[in-house]
């Protein structure tokens, strides 16, 4: 749906562009000569309702030339700065709740075309730990947002639901690291899912980015689904060059590059900062309200993503 949007948006800043600039260098310019001739034909000067007629722009033209620069603003701000999402699902808990709305950069990455996404200016690149939106890579159609777990050369082991990263290095090099777990701190708290599953929070820091995350102790790692690599363990990721490795903060309730592989640098979209606004859309089983009505606004969620 964004991409469609995209595309309308950029059509329609393309159309309403031609009208304002034909009618700034061309229409305008007509419209005072039609009105010089008709006062130089006239011995005294024209009422002003005849000059408010003969100067004034068809209701097309005056429309683009009204709404011309608010869409420009709009294209430009969207495609190149921020753009806004909503969650649709309980895949980053705690960190992003559905009914979160949240501001993407999407300076951070480089800029991209809106319609084609060809990127023609590089300005940076995603670090380990960041909330990053992306093209999912089996449906480029669909938005997708999870946290940058491995970054292109890294090996990524996911064991007993714990992390272990081995950070790119060449074979050669005698100092290359071995597999380090990711730190992570119990925290003595409990969260549930969406079936009142009580869900454990740990606390993890990944190139100075505290966050939390959830992991259901009752249920096991579903190792035989994951994503299948050459060279590699069941449970081990090799990140190819260009590609990024990301997961859920929900760990067991998050579908990611465990089942699906890894996120090509060309699907990137921005880097999540903010939420903006949050909702919550709960209600009793007798409610008479429509699902898409929120039935809260959660003001103490608004602020930065960490």
């Amino acid at each position: 749906m964004a991409v469609y949007f995209s595309i309308f948006l950029v059509i329609v800043t393309v159309i309403t562009g031609i009208v304002w600039l034909a009618d700034k260098f061309y229409l305008a310019p007509q419209r005072q000569l039609k009105l010089a001739d008709a006062q130089a034909q006239c011995a005294s000067p024209l009422s002003e309702n005849i000059v408010t007629k003969l100067i004034e722009p068809s209701a097309l033209v005056d429309t683009s030339v009204q709404i011309f620069p608010v869409i420009a603003f709009v294209l430009i701000l969207r495609s190149f700065i921020y753009e806004p999402f909503q969650i649709p699902s309980g895949s980053m808990m705690p960190t992003l709740l559905d009914g979160d709305f949240i501001l993407v950069n999407k300076f951070n990455y480089g800029l991209r075309d809106p319609v084609v996404r060809n990127k023609f200016f590089q300005v940076g690149l995603p670090d380990r730990g960041d909330v990053v939106v992306f093209k999912y890579p089996r449906d480029p159609q669909i938005d997708y947002i999870k946290r940058v777990i491995g970054l292109p050369g890294d090996r990524v082991i996911y064991k007993n639901k714990i992390l272990y990263i081995k950070s790119a290095c060449l074979p050669s090099d005698a100092k290359c690291p071995d597999f380090e777990q990711v730190k992570q701190t119990f925290k003595n708290k409990t969260d549930y899912n969406d079936d009142g599953m009580p869900l454990t929070r740990y606390t993890s820091t990944m190139a100075d980015k505290t966050h939390d995350f959830l992991v259901n102790e009752q249920i096991l790692p579903r190792t035989q689904h994951y994503f299948q690599q050459s060279g590699t363990q069941a449970n081990e990721f090799f990140v190819p060059k260009g590609h990024y490795f990301v997961m859920g903060d929900n760990r067991d309730n998050s579908l990611d590059g465990r089942f699906w592989g890894f996120v090509p640098e060309e699907n990137l979209v921005g880097e999540a900062v903010a939420i903006w606004m949050s909702f919550d859309f709960d209600r009793t089983p007798d409610s008479f309200l429509p699902h898409w009505i929120p039935t809260n606004v959660r003001f103490s969620r608004i602020g930065g993503i960490e």
